[in-house]
């Protein structure tokens, strides 16, 4: 069992303080945006043995477990997170498995670098995700029915905003959505950037459901995804809370702090809110155009006292333990890897004492007792 030394990606929408406070340190001032825990070779975490990378590739089968190696490989398939968005992430879509080790041979055939800045499909995997809120945390996700998207655009009161609302309306749902998407994201973007500031300045003064784009179009100026995420469901999680994001559903962090858990992967198509690289043509072509409820988890209770946050797939499986003042030990050995992350208290793994923002690495059949008095997530696999 490795405690974990994680790095701290300086992202620009990161919040400044929020992991340091998690951390109990100082603030440096500038942006951190995510805290990685695992084996992504962009980042993996260190322990005393060498990278979380260079343990696993020494004896896959020792620290992953042989029913984990046999069903994803001498890898470990899961990425944790700390993310704390301080301003909106991109809007985005992951691909699914196929679209993935489609787009990415492709990519590897026409010779495009894996760093190149317009790479499409870094690794042939798809990328579904979890969040799980620390603090109220804002986010968009899958579509809104289309007349209610109608219903928001007429709200602004903005004339250029209107042939828009007819589409949304005068339409099937999968179609209104897909044209209206691509008349955004295709529209002249001097037109575009006069409706958007029309319709951010309408948002600041209606408030109320409006506020979160105003404050998307604060950060954002003139991004025709100002509009765009007016197509989304805005969800707003309490602590606790969770939301699950499958392959094709258009998303967005705002604002908050949370445990995000993810299949390891780097497979992103964007369309706005960042100066990153955008493909709108694959992105509509990703995209699945179907409004949908955002579908907010809240964890399932086991008699051990484990929390489960209920997922489709195998790849990861996030749960968590509030370990109440003298409730005595669990024992929680596994035959697969675990990554155990405090947050909140002070909880006891084995011989390692964590506070929050604090994680140990356990791999595939280590004795693993957890006491104290605290909130641990655990973080594994389903095989």
């Amino acid at each position: 069992m490795d405690r974990l030394d994680n790095a701290v990606r300086p992202y620009a929408w990161g919040s400044p303080t929020a992991i340091p406070h998690l951390l109990g340190v100082e603030p440096t001032g500038e942006p951190q945006a995510e805290m990685w825990m695992g084996a992504h070779p962009g980042a993996p975490s260190r322990t005393p043995r060498g990278t979380l990378v260079e343990v696993i590739d020494a004896d896959p089968e020792r620290e992953l477990g042989a029913r984990a190696v046999a069903r994803f490989g001498p890898r470990l398939p899961f990425l944790l997170k700390l993310l704390a968005a301080g301003a909106p992430l991109s809007l985005q879509v992951h691909p699914n498995l196929e679209q993935a080790r489609a787009g990415h041979a492709d990519e590897e055939r026409r010779g495009i670098p894996l760093d190149a800045p317009h790479r499409n499909y870094k690794d042939p995997n798809h990328k579904p995700e979890l969040i799980c809120a620390l603090t109220e945390f804002d986010g968009l996700c899958g579509f809104r029915d289309p007349v209610e998207a109608a219903g928001l655009f007429d709200g602004l009161g903005v004339g250029s905003l209107k042939p828009y609302a007819d589409l949304l309306r005068a339409r099937p749902e999968d179609a209104a959505l897909r044209e209206v998407l691509t008349a955004i994201l295709g529209a002249d973007p001097e037109e575009t950037a006069r409706t958007v500031a029309e319709a951010a300045a309408a948002c600041t003064r209606l408030g109320g459901a409006y506020a979160p784009y105003a404050d998307i179009a604060h950060h954002y100026p003139g991004d025709p995804g100002v509009l765009a995420a007016m197509l989304l469901n805005h969800v707003r999680l309490q602590p606790g809370e969770a939301l699950f994001l499958g392959a094709g559903v258009p998303h967005a962090y705002l604002s908050g702090l949370g445990v995000e858990i993810m299949a390891n992967s780097d497979n992103v198509l964007r369309c706005g809110l960042t100066p990153k690289h955008v493909d709108v043509p694959e992105l509509l072509r990703i995209v699945r155009f179907e409004p949908s409820d955002p579908g907010v988890l809240r964890p399932e209770a086991s008699p051990d006292g484990e929390e489960v946050y209920p997922t489709p797939i195998e790849e990861f499986r996030l749960s968590r333990y509030v370990l109440p003042e003298g409730g005595g030990a669990h024992d929680i050995t596994r035959d697969t890897p675990q990554i155990l992350l405090c947050t909140a208290g002070s909880v006891r793994v084995g011989e390692h004492g964590l506070g929050p923002g604090r994680s140990v690495f356990v791999p595939a059949g280590e004795k693993a007792e957890i006491s104290g008095a605290g909130t641990l997530f655990r973080a594994t696999v389903i095989v």
